[in-house]
């Protein structure tokens, strides 16, 4: 069928051209041997012509087994020839019970592409397409069919799905029919079916990081008082004879430093209150019982203005204030359980913002104001009701609450965040991802527990944002690079790959592609995928729904993969606007 190789150039054999219009028609990105004693060499057919056909180098087969990349390019005199059966398993894989089917090979009829689960699975993987190319489904497919393959048992997966629009509920709720094994768990912001969660984080939880991030905190100089707050509010929220000393203890400081401060006498006593309103215990409220020398006062009468503009009993209450301050060497750890309220951190943030003196600070009072505006925001928003705090948990006891579906095992986490912002959306998704990464991080026996984070729309999370400048480091970034190591692996579906941060594409390792048209994304998965052909690339512009290009590790050779329709579908279908209409 073809001819003799005319020459080589570069990485591209031009092969005489032989064959009629028919036949050459359909050899259009097939695959071809270069054979020659002990040297098999696999090519693509990448262009067209009367007289020439150009065929681009891929690999080199030692055995039965195929390795990536060509040493040696093969002699002139090599027979050329279309690949055989036994050479085409090799690149597409065969179904076993450490591969899946990802669907149907859409040059190689009645083939399937069957990847190993390891291969796809132990890297990070970005699926990419236009909105209606098919991603949502393709996600879906190829969930089902991991948990279809009866060989493979995934009994202890955990894949957390984080949804935007509540697509994936319809696909995976059917999952126990499958095995008994399996569960579903869905945990939305808006229960509607009897089995539905609702969205659920434990305030004692969230860490430094997560509350300026959930803050929206911008300057350095608010982390102190987010720190501060939050440990104070473990204090304050708890009811024992060590933690009741030391809110007398601060209690004591504050009203301290208010009382030889340089405001005026009637400032000093709004502070005052404000600190025992806030914060207050038996022995600082405003009816405790003062004792002085043949008489008694109450708290509040003590900070009565007299006709001079000073406290009439300035020297009886300083004298009280005293007796509990406590010794310097005295050592109080946070409590190692404590647990606390939004209403608990507010109130904790209003103590810090006085006794520390931030608000009468010029240089710190607008950063403090806007930390008291955000936190009140999101006390009265919706959101506020998501992040509890009337029960202690271990970071360990929450993850197995997450995973476990009554007394059940559940292996598809669905957390559905369709009607939150996506402000906090994306908070909500970092500080999610920042608990399994560190509990992951802290497991005996690394990797032991994989957890897989499918990130739907993931241009709403994954950004260029200034976390790195604030706290550090971007939950995602760090994920992308450390993550594989601890089992905690991305899986980011989106329309816009040039709106992902750059680090968290750069390390994925696995790709599948289905239509895009913008331009600025094609340039960007054609500078990011080099090995792949334009021919490809030019094809996946014009790729049918449902149908993509898969490349990376898990891929011998770059695929164009037809995948079959979920089975239930998502929620992703476009409106039937004729029908709405009648």
């Amino acid at each position: 069928m073809f001819g003799k190789i005319l020459y080589i150039s570069d990485n591209i054999a031009h092969v005489e051209n032989k064959m009629s219009r028919d036949v050459v028609a359909d050899l259009m990105n097939v695959h071809v041997i270069f054979e020659a004693p002990n040297q098999r060499i696999l090519g693509e057919v990448i262009e067209l012509n009367d007289d020439i056909i150009k065929i681009r180098f891929l690999g080199e087969y030692q055995g039965k087994r195929y390795l990536n990349g060509v040493l040696r390019k093969p002699l002139l005199s090599s027979t050329i020839r279309v690949i055989n059966g036994e050479e085409l398993m090799e690149l597409v894989g065969t179904y076993n019970d450490k591969t899946f089917i990802l669907g149907d090979s859409a040059i190689y009829k009645n083939f399937k592409v069957c990847p190993s689960i390891n291969d796809l699975f132990s890297n990070h993987l970005a699926i990419f397409g236009n909105s209606g190319s098919g991603k949502s489904c393709g996600v879906a497919r190829i969930v089902q069919n991991v948990f279809s393959n009866n060989a493979m048992n995934p009994i202890n997966a955990n894949l957390f799905i984080f949804d935007a629009y509540g697509e994936y509920k319809n696909a995976f709720r059917s999952l126990n029919a499958m095995n008994p094994n399996y569960n579903y768990k869905f945990i939305t912001t808006n229960p509607t079916d009897e089995d539905d969660e609702l969205l659920d984080i434990p305030i004692h939880l969230l860490n430094l990081d997560d509350w300026a991030l959930l803050l929206q905190a911008a300057n350095h100089s608010q982390l102190p008082i987010i720190e501060t707050t939050i440990r104070l509010a473990k204090i304050f929220s708890q009811e024992n004879e060590e933690s009741r000393k030391l809110k007398n203890h601060l209690i004591a400081k504050a009203l301290l430093a208010i009382l030889f401060s340089n405001e005026t006498t009637a400032n000093k006593k709004n502070e005052i209150f404000t600190v025992i309103e806030v914060c207050n215990t038996p022995e600082f409220n405003f009816d405790t019982v003062i004792p002085g020398v043949g008489y008694t006062r109450i708290f509040s009468e003590c900070f009565e203005i007299d006709s001079h503009g000073n406290f009439g009993e300035s020297v009886l209450i300083t004298e009280y204030i005293l007796k509990h301050i406590l010794d310097d060497n005295v050592v109080f750890n946070e409590p190692p359980e404590a647990y606390y309220t939004l209403d608990d951190f507010a109130k904790a943030m209003e103590f810090t913002l006085i006794s520390e003196g931030f608000q009468n600070n010029e240089n710190l009072y607008g950063d403090s104001i806007i930390l008291k505006v955000r936190l009140n925001t999101l006390m009265q928003s919706k959101v506020g009701k998501y992040f509890t705090g009337e029960k202690f948990y271990k970071t360990s006891e929450y993850i197995n609450k997450l995973i476990m579906k009554k007394d059940h095992k559940a292996q598809i986490i669905n957390i559905n965040l369709e009607d939150i912002d996506d402000v906090y959306a994306k908070v909500i998704v970092k500080i999610f991802c920042r608990i399994l990464f560190e509990y992951s991080k802290a497991l005996e026996k690394r990797a032991s527990m994989p957890f897989h984070l499918f990130l739907e729309e993931a241009h709403r999370y994954i950004q260029k944002d200034s976390d790195t400048f604030l706290i550090g480091y971007n939950i995602f970034d760090r994920i992308a690079k450390e993550g594989r190591k601890y089992g905690v692996i991305l899986d980011i579906i989106s329309q816009r790959p040039v709106e992902i941060s750059d680090t968290v594409i750069a390390q994925c390792s696995n790709f599948l592609i289905f239509k895009m048209t913008h331009p600025l994304d094609i340039k960007y998965i054609e500078e990011m995928l080099p090995n792949i052909s334009s021919d490809i690339v030019e094809k996946q512009k014009v790729l049918q729904p449902g149908t993509c290009v898969g490349f990376g590790g898990a891929f011998k050779i770059p695929m164009i993969v037809k995948l079959e329709m979920p089975n239930p579908m998502p929620y992703s279908s476009n409106c039937d606007v004729s029908t709405c209409w009648r």
